[in-house]
């Protein structure tokens, strides 16, 4: 056996740190550029990473993102504050209703206006519902990309489910535009809420079941652990926040450090790690499946116990009236109008952030006092995540990235926005 091999083994099985190959050996040729992705399922989108191998140890790699641009900013600058909501759910596709609920309070904190306690803990359990989903792309396609064929139709079949939920509460399976500045577009509806509630008992079970195939599998371990480790630093310089900081070991959430729509109320833990590979990121998204499921429990019994109020501000300088208050009164119709064509937000600028399922997802908006924004930008927490990439892949060999592309979870509708 050469050298050569004896070193990429020993590397392959963890005990060396740095794999460097001697230039004279004879085995050693020149190194070697290709492309993964844009086209390419385990990028997760139309990610490029230009990488530059030693055999298969990766020298460099540089990820190449724009592929998806679609300039989201400046489309909300050019329709206006009410009709860009739609569009915040084709970000991060696989959670709208975080991404509406960001904007909502952006706009809400712009205005200062109240929104009513049963508008936020629909809000909530909208979230917590979106926070689930979202996981469950993350552990099914990651799973698929290391082999896990399986548990890929495990969680999708979950996934599936939680979509005909949604489709049942809000109108669509996805894209559901449900949240509206000031609240959301209506009230519970005991059925609906009732089989939510069956899905979310039922789900704790579930977990149990994708963890017996992941957790303790040999190749699932293999290909993650003491992969892809992040020190509580290099999230910091990288700006990395969500599952990706706590799973090394930063117990940092905005519901619980930064609380919004009453989470301050909520029972809940925040899971951390403590070595900050792929594994670590992987337990942590696991365990928030379950304290997610706990937060929109405790919602459900919330909005049992409210049994009626306000889903919707009554501020009419923002919030439509109800439609059939506009066949029969003048004065509600003239609301309905200025709110369409011509919604004014004061003065100011303002930044709200929601912790979605990969991290800090924010607002920054800004009013000039007239009906188009002044500044729309979005803090999107998947271009932080693909930015780790290139330190985490360097001296790893190449089939390490698709694990570590999997635990970093984003989507480039957000990246690429």
């Amino acid at each position: 056996m050469t050298n050569v091999t004896n070193k990429v083994l020993e590397y392959a099985a963890g005990n060396s740190s740095d794999l460097e190959l001697d230039p004279d050996d004879p085995l050693h040729g020149e190194l070697m550029k290709i492309n993964v992705g844009p086209q390419h399922p385990a990028t997760h989108g139309v990610l490029r990473l230009s990488v530059e191998l030693d055999g298969e140890t990766i020298v460099s790699c540089d990820p190449e993102v724009g592929y998806l641009h679609r300039g989201k900013e400046k489309t909300c600058e050019s329709l206006g504050w009410r009709k860009f909501l739609p569009h915040t759910d084709r970000l991060d596709y696989v959670q709208p209703l975080l991404n509406n609920t960001a904007y909502a309070l952006s706009l809400e904190a712009l205005a200062q206006i109240e929104v009513p306690q049963r508008a936020q803990e629909i809000r909530v359990l909208m979230m917590e519902v979106s926070r689930i989903m979202a996981h469950l792309i993350y552990l099914g396609t990651t799973a698929i990309d290391l082999g896990a064929v399986s548990m890929f139709f495990f969680t999708f079949t979950e996934r599936e489910k939680a979509y005909d939920l949604l489709d049942a509460w809000s109108g669509h399976r996805m894209n559901n535009s449900y949240i509206r500045m000031g609240g959301v577009y209506a009230d519970v509806d005991e059925d609906v809420a009732k089989s939510i509630e069956e899905w979310l008992r039922a789900f704790p079970a579930k977990i149990d079941e994708f963890e017996k195939l992941l957790t303790s599998n040999a190749i699932w371990n293999a290909r993650n652990r003491d992969v892809g480790a992040l020190s509580a630093e290099d999230c910091f310089a990288l700006s990395l926040t969500g599952p990706n900081l706590r799973g090394s070991g930063v117990e940092w959430d905005l519901r619980r450090n930064m609380p919004y729509s009453g989470y301050e109320t909520y029972d809940f833990d925040v899971p951390v790690g403590s070595t900050g590979d792929c594994f670590d990121r992987y337990l942590v998204r696991i365990e928030e499946m379950r304290q997610s499921v706990l937060i929109a429990l405790q919602a459900l019994d919330r909005l049992k116990q409210s049994k009626g109020g306000d889903f919707l501000a009554r501020d009419r300088r923002y919030v439509l009236p109800p439609k059939g208050r506009t066949h029969d009164s003048m004065e509600e119709l003239i609301f309905q109008f200025k709110v369409v064509t011509d919604m004014r937000l004061p003065k100011g600028s303002a930044y709200l952030g929601v912790e979605s399922s990969k991290g800090e997802l924010g607002f920054f908006t800004a009013s000039d006092g007239t009906s188009d924004p002044l500044r729309c930008h979005v803090r999107a927490p998947g271009l932080m995540n693909v930015q780790a990439i290139p330190q985490l892949a360097q001296g790893r060999l190449l089939s390490d990235i698709m694990a570590i592309i999997g635990s970093l979870d984003f989507v480039m509708g957000e990246v690429d926005r």
